[in-house]
């Protein structure tokens, strides 16, 4: 897609739909319809169902902290501006090391998306998929970024029970995008635009994430 400006728009959202994955007991997604035109009903009105995770998501504060601010409360600037995609291996561990970063500065542009390509199906849930190591969390909140997004289901492993990453993250206050579709977003700089809906004391939000370059 081409926006009047000549620049190139990236969707790099994955859709919500009944058949998206969820983590396992969230809730998933449903959609049902209350009014249909081919009812003889003015309009077509429909309702929906399920957890903020679902899709492509920006997690609150208080995802991982009770009292911490809810998505209604967060920065808006950090998901909007210059980002960065960077494609990043796990280690044997599943884990993307500190070194992932090199030799790119976290602060310029302090918005780092991570390619990793270990979750490519947005139907099916797998434990398997990349995750930030402690190492590289504190690597991006030492250096002076914004934000921090995964093409993975998490920003820590699915068997974490501490949530290092997550901690650090916040700690430092950085935001966070999980469930990225990055596979047609080659290596380089762009504006990320991925911001969340005002939903007054939730702990997520799903975002329509683009990028422009």
């Amino acid at each position: 897609m081409i926006d009047p400006s000549g620049s190139r728009i990236i969707d790099i959202s994955r859709p919500v739909e009944p058949e998206s994955a969820v983590w396992p007991g969230d809730t998933p997604f449903s959609i049902e319809w209350t009014m249909r035109t081919s009812n003889g009903e003015s309009v077509n009105l429909s309702a929906f169902h399920g957890s903020p995770h679902i899709g492509t998501h920006a997690d609150a504060p208080l995802h991982v902290r009770e009292g911490a601010p809810g998505i209604d409360a967060v920065d808006l600037r950090a998901y909007l501006g210059a980002a960065r995609v960077v494609e990043a291996a796990p280690g044997p561990d599943g884990l993307l090391p500190a070194s992932a970063l090199d030799p790119f500065d976290p602060s310029d542009p302090p918005r780092i998306l991570l390619k990793t390509g270990t979750d490519p199906d947005p139907r099916r849930w797998t434990d398997r998929f990349a995750a930030l190591s402690p190492g590289l969390a504190r690597r991006l909140a030492e250096g002076g970024a914004l934000l921090v997004g995964l093409d993975t289901p998490s920003v820590d492993p699915a068997d974490s029970k501490d949530l290092a990453a997550h901690r650090i993250l916040l700690d430092a206050g950085l935001a966070w995008l999980e469930n990225l579709d990055l596979s047609r977003a080659e290596p380089g700089i762009y504006t990320l635009i991925a911001l969340p809906l005002w939903i007054r004391g939730a702990d997520a939000s799903p975002v329509r994430a683009i990028l422009i370059g």
